[in-house]
């Protein structure tokens, strides 16, 4: 059968007026690639199922026959309602409007992530008890009393604590010729070299009417506290340190080992603190010496009434200072024995939260 001019015409008049984007190469490559998709089924089909362009044939058939009879009407039909049809699957490739295709290989990877953060918290959960909790404990128990004892040495060690022994009633004068000023002056001077990282000519280029205040016996004594005085400071600074760090984790994993822990300690100072008042009220002087002897084996703390050092720091203020360090250590024992004290509150706090971890690691075992 023949068609004429105006029929032959009028599907290419129909194509052209469609988006420029079906005519591009690429377009015409992915229509191409949709074809054999709806043509070619991508999956075998199961034993007596239909597939999608099997189920169709009837359709088509039919349509062929239409077109059969009617060749010039059927032809403008087929060309104008498949290209649309084409258009809007092309459009849709291109811009995008399909799902994109799911990445298997990151899918296994975030999985496995997964699996393994689930796996360090169930050992974690199962593995309860901290390594090394005695040790730890009594790390903590015996950093009490030292740190205590090095704060309130530090808190007297202050030029508050020496104006304020100097200007009390009953502190005894300087028979030399020291006023107060001078004597606040040049004690001021021998507390920062102690504290300070200054050379030894910090004290022995200071003068006081007219001549070196200090001697070099002084200044050397002097260096040799400077040296004691940093040495317990940076030990206790450590110590601290050494403190947390065996802390941590502790309150999660062992609850109440903490409190414990500082409840012993504050109970141990207590103790040395005793011990050490008895000492020092049956015998000051033998106290006194022992501790130089201890801290100063070189033997050069001993000074005569007219020395400087003697002076500024009479026996009284030594006296003065022990019983300052006593109390100020007193307070804070106390004041810690009141913050861990056992009570039936506490108590069951620790409870729960042991049972909280027990029944979570019971979970996490099975």
């Amino acid at each position: 059968m023949t068609q004429g001019p105006d029929q032959n015409q009028k599907p290419q008049r129909e194509w052209g007026k469609l988006s420029p984007a079906i005519s591009s190469p690429t377009a015409d490559s992915l229509l191409s690639a949709r074809r054999k998709e709806s043509i070619v089924p991508t999956e075998a089909p199961a034993p007596g199922a239909e597939t999608p362009w099997t189920s169709s044939m009837p359709a088509v058939a039919s349509h062929r026959a239409d077109a059969l009879e009617e060749p010039g009407h059927a032809a403008e039909q087929e060309t104008t309602a498949a290209l649309p049809a084409e258009t809007s699957t092309a459009e849709a490739s291109t811009t995008g409007g399909s799902d994109p295709a799911p990445q298997p290989l990151a899918a296994s990877v975030t999985t496995a992530e997964e699996a393994n953060v689930r796996a360090e918290a169930r050992e974690t959960a199962v593995e309860d008890r901290p390594r090394w909790l005695a040790a730890r404990m009594a790390l903590i128990a015996l950093a009490v009393p030292l740190l205590t004892l090095l704060t309130a040495v530090r808190l007297i060690a202050t030029h508050g604590f020496l104006w304020a022994e100097y200007h009390r009633p009953g502190f005894p004068a300087d028979s030399y010729g020291f006023d107060t000023q001078e004597r606040l002056r040049l004690g001021s001077y021998g507390l920062d070299y102690i504290l300070n990282f200054a050379p030894h000519t910090y004290l022995s280029e200071i003068e006081t009417g007219g001549a070196t205040a200090f001697l070099a016996s002084e200044v050397e004594h002097m260096t040799d506290v400077k040296r004691v005085m940093l040495i317990a400071l940076t030990a206790g600074a450590l110590l601290f340190i050494a403190a947390l760090f065996a802390s941590r984790s502790l309150r999660a994993r062992a609850p109440g080992a903490i409190r414990k822990s500082l409840f012993t300690g504050s109970w141990l100072t207590l103790g040395v603190l005793v011990v050490l008042l008895v000492i020092g009220l049956l015998g000051w002087e033998p106290l006194f010496t022992a501790f130089h002897q201890l801290f100063f084996p070189q033997g050069n703390w001993q000074f005569r009434m007219s020395d400087t050092l003697i002076r500024l720091y009479p026996p009284q203020f030594w006296v003065d200072a022990a019983l300052a360090i006593a109390t100020l250590t007193l307070l804070f024992s106390l004041v810690l024995v009141m913050l861990t004290w056992p009570t039936q509150a506490r108590k069951q706090r620790a409870l729960a939260r042991r049972a909280q971890r027990q029944d979570l690691q019971r979970k996490l075992s099975q």
